[in-house]
This record gives structure tokens, C-alpha cells and sequence, in this order.
């Protein structure tokens, strides 16, 4: 039997397509909203995806989409966080050759919740990139 033949038909009274075969159409408004609850703390992509009965693929594609911008003006595609400068005395030559606690020029200390990185001398920017974004998660 050749099936290239048979044609699904929309419900011949209404003409209407049937409900489970319709096409949903997400507003940008829409998908920003969804992808932002995907970002909370603790959410789970594929739960937020069931709530709103989206295909979890669909919503990391969207994620994608709002991280690089492109999900229209979403004004969180990219987070700053607040950066203090320290100048640091500089401290005495150490005696004895004990080193001093005080940080050298050129250190980079950065706090996080779960992670404390110090960087000495010059930094490769390529690696210290790398570095903050394997723990951006």
C-alpha cells in the first residue's frame, strides 16, 4: 500500500485543525518568561517545560537564544557582578626570606559562594575566561 498518497485532513465540518495537532505560537514575552524560570535556582529545565507543555529542547534552544541576546530585549543576558579595587600597601621586602601575607602586584582574588580563586602575576585572559565560566555553571 503506498502511503505517499494519503493526506491527513483537518475535521471536515469546521475546517479546523484538531486541537492536538495545532501549532503552538509563543510571543517573545512568552519565551523570555519561561527561559527566566529555567534560570532560577534549582529549577529544572525539563519541570518548567512540562508546566507549560513545551518540549524541553525547545527551551534550551530558547535559553541559547537568550544568552547570546537574541531573544529580543532581555536585559539579563549578561550579569555584571559588583567589582571592588583594592590598593594593596606595598609591603616590605621580607626578612629571612619569609614571604608576607600581603598580596603581590598583579594578584587577582576573587570570591565567589563556592569558590575562592587567586591569580598572581600576569594573567592568561584566555584561561582566566575559561576558568569563570566553567564556574558560572
Amino acid at each position: 500500500m503506498d502511503t505517499s498518497s494519503q493526506a491527513v485532513s483537518a475535521t471536515p465540518s469546521t475546517g479546523v485543525e484538531p486541537t492536538a495537532l495545532r501549532r503552538q505560537r509563543w510571543t517573545v514575552k512568552q519565551k523570555r518568561q519561561i527561559v527566566e524560570e529555567t534560570l532560577a535556582v534549582g529549577a529544572s529545565v525539563a519541570r518548567v517545560a512540562r508546566t507549560h507543555r513545551v518540549n524541553a529542547n525547545q527551551v534550551f534552544y530558547w535559553r541559547k537564544l537568550y544568552r547570546a541576546g537574541r531573544l529580543g530585549n532581555s536585559g539579563g543576558a549578561i550579569k555584571l557582578l559588583p567589582v571592588t579595587v583594592e590598593s594593596s600597601p606595598i609591603a616590605p621586602p621580607a626578612i629571612g626570606g619569609e614571604r608576607s601575607s600581603a598580596p603581590s602586584p598583579g594578584t587577582i582574588h576573587i570570591k565567589l559562594n563556592h569558590a575562592h580563586i587567586r591569580i598572581e602575576g600576569s594573567a592568561d585572559p584566555v584561561l582566566l575566561r575559561t576558568v569563570l565560566e566553567s564556574l558560572r555553571g
